[in-house]
């Protein structure tokens, strides 16, 4: 009785944790990766070049790529999971000339041979781009705090309330301090 009472309040040893709230790093390396790769010269690369790119090292690709997987809602990887980019940024059509710094025709475009055309990317986002991007993964951050906080609030009370009902079943049978022991180590973790 008092399990399936736990059960239906949603207690549970398995807590889900959002990637924003994961980590104390997690949201400047949303917000640093957001930077770098919306104004980086080429849009996509590997994960080690954006781990260079980011943090002046190529040793964390494996970080990097973590990162880029759990948060969909910025980052996009190429068809072979070898590339990552922006999704915002892979909008725009593959016309800016990295070297020259502008946007070309499609008809200049076509005109490259195979080698100027790796040369060729995607336009780099502007400041308020990026800053509408900053913002969105604060506000998402702030969301999952919020959620956080809101689904404790119930702790204290029933905690309360399950300590007067076993309080109730051990004065009528005393079989239920092992129980009692497993249902508050569920609610402290």
């Amino acid at each position: 009785m008092l399990s399936r009472l736990i059960h239906r309040l949603g207690v549970s040893k398995n807590r889900i944790t959002t990637p924003y709230i994961k980590n104390n790093r997690r949201l400047p390396d949303v917000i640093a990766a957001i930077q770098v790769m919306g104004t980086y010269k080429f849009y996509k690369a590997d994960f080690s070049t954006w781990s260079d790119r980011i943090e002046g090292s190529n040793k964390n690709d494996l970080y990097w790529k973590n990162i880029f997987e759990q948060h969909p809602e910025f980052f996009r990887m190429d068809s072979k999971k070898e590339k990552v980019s922006l999704v915002w940024r892979r909008n725009y059509q593959k016309l800016y000339d990295v070297d020259r710094e502008e946007i070309i025709t499609k008809e200049d475009y076509k005109k490259l041979d195979e080698k100027s055309k790796e040369r060729i990317s995607r336009m780099p986002l502007n400041n308020s781009d990026i800053s509408t991007l900053i913002e969105t993964a604060i506000n998402l951050h702030s969301r999952e705090i919020e959620y956080k906080r809101e689904k404790r609030w119930w702790k204290t009370p029933l905690i309360g309330f399950i300590g007067v009902i076993i309080g109730a079943e051990i004065k009528a049978t005393g079989e239920y301090l092992p129980k009692l022991i497993e249902i508050l180590e569920a609610i402290i973790k």
